[in-house]
């Protein structure tokens, strides 16, 4: 018996709907998986924006909180210049006062030197508030700075998972995970306050 040469065509055809099945599965699988990272990335920036304008917040407050108390203490110092001045001069004019007006100098002289030591005791108080201010602001800061590689590097990361939507390319997708695994390390790192900091980068972003 002759063979039936349409039984090769149906063969050759069945191949190719097996074979177009394969890569429409496989295109499936791909999109699925782009689709779920982008969806689960957006959720977990959201998240990390949420807590970062908060530490800005916080930031911007300690910032202020610095220059209030720097003023105060270049006021209280200016105070203190002024009241140790006045000491000064009466001490003099006590030297050659009549001793009818000694009592009313020495008076005087203790109420400034009062005046000196107290302008000098919260000197010092507001140095130490705007240098834990300043603290506090360096701290936050920290954090924040993760908060910023954490987004700039799931940007990135969504950048090639559309990429791989377009183009299909599986290997695209596996690159993406590089920056998606980074990025997620930061944004934890940030929100549960892990001692994670790429000093370099931060500075070459900077």
């Amino acid at each position: 018996m002759d063979p039936d040469p349409m039984q090769f065509l149906n063969e050759d055809d069945e191949t190719k709907d097996t074979k177009n099945a394969a890569a429409q599965k496989s295109r499936n699988q791909l999109n699925t998986l782009v689709a779920i990272s982008v969806a689960l990335l957006a959720t977990f920036m959201g998240i990390c924006k949420v807590k970062d304008d908060n530490i800005v917040q916080a930031m911007q407050q300690a910032q202020a909180n610095k220059i209030d108390s720097y003023s105060w203490y270049q006021a209280r110092n200016v105070r203190e210049d002024i009241a140790r001045a006045t000491i000064a001069q009466l001490t003099v004019q006590a030297t050659s006062a009549p001793p009818q007006s000694q009592a009313t100098i020495q008076e005087q002289i203790k109420v400034f030197q009062a005046v000196e030591q107290e302008q000098a005791e919260k000197k010092r108080i507001q140095q130490g508030d705007a240098e834990q201010a300043d603290k506090t602001y360096n701290e936050l800061n920290y954090h924040d700075d993760q908060f910023d590689l954490s987004d700039a590097m799931l940007a990135l990361a969504i950048s090639l998972l559309a990429m791989t939507a377009l183009t299909q390319k599986r290997w695209l997708f596996i690159l993406a995970m590089v920056p998606t695994i980074f990025g997620i390390v930061m944004g934890l790192a940030g929100l549960f306050g892990w001692k994670i900091h790429p000093d370099l980068l931060t500075r070459w972003l900077s």
